[in-house]
């Protein structure tokens, strides 16, 4: 696990990245649809831009955090929807701009965050690094939707390793949230990099495994793709079942994406 100074400037970078791909868009491009139904790039940025200021309270504000939650707890889905919303009717110049300076604190206040604090959160609390990692995850997933919508290919960078140890760590999560008793015994994930190097999690000798492109795989645990258009691969019944349910962002189960075949 790299260190946090590593992590955030992993996260600055990722941000970056999508940030040059929604600089340049005329005003009138930020309601263009992006595969999640209901919702722009200016929805895709909002929410960037909402979680990050919930993020911002979690370290640096725990009683105000707690008010935030007290409101999600009484509508959690329209509590996430309506951060969203509210951040698309703004002007596009000022979300770019809130978003900016959003990140910007996140990282200021992930780095202040003394070393072995955990920071509350919707689900679990968490330490500086992983709430670090959950936040590049979240970037890189909802960048993937604004590519999409303007028919971008990003090409894959190291950056894929956190958000592939985010949707190993988060396995059991992911059968926990539907319901489903999760497997006794750890699986060996191994993962091939953007550079081709081997990424791995769990004991080599595993009884089920999981192999493929880190790339899919990221794609996979984001729901960004469906599993059927990925060269994910298991081997065994649970980690099987596991790439069906897998889920790296936190809430109830995502709806998933609809297989290339069903949208032709």
């Amino acid at each position: 696990m790299p260190d946090l100074t590593s992590l955030l400037a992993d996260l600055t970078d990722e941000g970056d990245a999508l940030d040059a791909l929604v600089a340049p868009l005329p005003a009138d491009a930020w309601a263009t649809p992006t595969p999640a139904k209901g919702w722009t790039i200016a929805h895709q940025i909002a929410h960037l831009a909402w979680t990050d200021d919930q993020s911002i309270a979690a370290a640096t504000d725990e009683e105000a955090f707690n008010g935030i939650v007290a409101k999600a707890l009484a509508d959690p889905g329209g509590f996430v929807e309506a951060g969203a919303a509210d951040g698309a009717a703004d002007d596009p110049a000022r979300l770019l701009e809130r978003w900016r300076t959003g990140r910007r604190q996140v990282v200021a206040a992930l780095a202040a965050v003394p070393a072995g604090t955990r920071l509350p959160w919707f689900g679990p609390p968490m330490g500086a690094a992983s709430m670090a990692t959950a936040r590049l995850m979240e970037t890189w997933a909802h960048g993937q939707d604004v590519a999409d919508a303007l028919g971008v290919r990003r090409e894959p960078t190291h950056r894929l390793r956190h958000v592939a140890h985010i949707g190993v760590r988060t396995r059991n999560f992911a059968f926990n949230v539907r319901g489903l008793t999760p497997p006794d015994a750890e699986f060996r994930v191994a993962l091939t990099s953007p550079d081709g190097e081997e990424w791995t999690w769990g004991p080599a000798d595993a009884a089920q495994s999981v192999t493929g492109p880190a790339l899919d795989f990221c794609l996979l645990v984001t729901q960004r793709r469906n599993r059927a258009d990925l060269a994910v691969t298991a081997d065994g019944p649970d980690a099987d079942r596991w790439l069906d349910v897998a889920q790296a962002f936190a809430g109830p189960p995502g709806p998933g994406r609809p297989a290339e075949s069903a949208r032709t």
